[in-house]
């Protein structure tokens, strides 16, 4: 049951914003997280898929059939809003089996499913709870339920965890994977959260002012990011302009560093992507890419400490992880350097 956009095209009216050609397949049993600044055309592509915004040209196929022309409770469509978007006026249990209600599954029924999709996320002993005695996680998670209790062909969760505290995000996450895993529920995550769209994405969509950039495993969207976009929404980077100095040689204009530089013609400009976590303390002085300097600010984020390492010449400091005190200089494996075009 998979769920594919095909040159899909939207603006919003008297606007240039929206989705430009957009194609994009999630396959069956996947979950692939969509990613990208605010303003990019995630909203507005949970929304087409949805039915709750028309008028796109293109196609969206759900199963192979083209869903266009479907009202909104006719898609077998299950979606987790970020604000709940539980009804006050039913209980628990009712909104778990208002979907069910609208495809006139008898009662009987719907308390069974209710009561079975409840247990599964933790809620079993909250059906008959009104939802403003629920916290934001057991909200959340009546949502879900209330999703998945359709039987959807596919799933979409629209920014599911952003309203939520630090710790409760990161045990609902492992349990909405969970869930997905087990109804093998085609899934499409809309989320700003790159470190989100990397732990519980089976592949990542990358997209910025409607475009779409990038596709891939969360491995190789980080790893090998398309171009400068997509490697400075998907973690953390040094980004450094250079100029192709020969083969397997890059000039910063303050440093020379080598580089696989590929079939790249001398003079060529590009940019090198430099996590971080590759920058090494305490070369020897006859080291690769040794470069000189101090470290100029430490933070300490608990299970990380950052550095900026200050480089004669270079205006902005080299950012850093994993470093020591008093260093005075570090070095970049050339392996750990990708050139991206400019």
């Amino acid at each position: 049951m998979s769920l594919k956009l095909d040159q899909v095209g939207y603006r919003y009216p008297g606007t240039s914003h929206g989705l430009t050609d957009f194609t994009l397949e999630v396959q069956t049993g996947e979950l692939l997280a969509v990613v990208g600044p605010s303003g990019s055309g995630k909203s507005t592509l949970l929304k087409l898929v949805s039915g709750l915004a028309s008028g796109y040209s293109g196609t969206i196929l759900l199963h192979g059939e083209d869903i266009s022309s479907k009202p909104v409770h006719k898609r077998d469509i299950g979606v987790v809003f970020q604000s709940y978007a539980l009804f006050p006026h039913l209980d628990v249990a009712g909104n778990v089996g208002y979907g069910l209600k609208l495809r006139g599954v008898p009662a009987a029924e719907r308390a069974r499913k209710a009561k079975e999709l409840l247990e599964l996320v933790g809620m079993g002993d909250a059906a008959a709870k009104s939802v403003d005695q629920l916290s934001g996680g057991q909200q959340q998670r009546v949502a879900l339920a209330r999703a998945l209790a359709i039987g959807p062909k596919a799933l979409l969760l629209d920014e599911p965890l952003s309203a939520l505290d630090a710790g409760i995000r990161a045990h609902l996450r492992d349990q909405i994977r969970s869930l997905q895993r087990r109804f093998g529920a085609t899934t499409l995550l809309v989320t700003h959260d790159q470190e989100e769209a990397l732990t519980m994405a089976d592949r990542v969509a990358v997209m910025k002012d409607g475009v779409l950039l990038q596709v891939g495993s969360p491995e190789t969207i980080y790893a090998e990011p398309a171009n400068r976009a997509v490697a400075e929404f998907i973690g953390l980077s040094n980004i450094l302009e250079a100029k192709v100095r020969g083969q397997d040689e890059i000039d910063l204009g303050w440093t020379i560093l080598h580089a696989p530089t590929g079939n790249r013609l001398i003079g060529a400009t590009v940019q090198a992507l430099i996590r971080p976590e590759h920058i090494q303390a305490d070369p020897e002085t006859s080291a690769i890419n040794r470069v000189a300097g101090h470290l100029a600010a430490r933070r300490y984020l608990g299970p990380v400490v950052r550095y900026d390492f200050s480089v004669p010449d270079k205006a902005e400091p080299i950012l850093a992880e994993g470093l020591r005190e008093a260093r005075e200089s570090i070095a970049i494996s050339p392996d750990h350097i990708r050139l991206l075009d400019s």
